[in-house]
């Protein structure tokens, strides 16, 4: 099995930092994009920042210049680090991967279950 185990959520006062990590573990053949996703109470899932497996990046505009998503392939880790904390940035926030297991023939998209991040006025 694969799976996606985030950590580093927290609560946190408007202007601190926060560093979330995602490890991906199991039968990986290779790891094509990973990224981060949120999702704050009453709305919808969004892209917070996304990494392909040669370093290209997009963000969402509400984070740019404040994250910095990173990967370690060697470790089939995930980062985001997070500066200039705002309250708008509370949510549950998802590490996502698309995945080419070993034993398939096509990459397939895998979620974890989220760490939770409150930013405090």
């Amino acid at each position: 099995q694969v799976q996606l185990v985030e950590s580093g959520g927290g609560l946190v006062q408007a202007g601190g930092s926060l560093r979330l990590s995602c490890a991906a573990s199991g039968s990986i053949f290779r790891i094509n994009a990973m990224g981060w996703y949120r999702q704050a109470p009453g709305k919808e899932r969004e892209l917070v920042a996304a990494i392909t497996s040669g370093g290209r990046t997009n963000y969402n505009d509400s984070v740019k210049g404040r994250f910095t998503i990173s990967r370690d392939n060697a470790k089939n880790t995930v980062y985001l680090q997070m500066n200039s904390l705002k309250p708008e940035d509370t949510a549950v926030y998802y590490c996502n991967a698309d995945i080419w297991r070993s034993s398939g023939s096509y990459y397939k998209d895998y979620w974890g279950k989220g760490t939770l991040v409150t930013v405090s006025s």
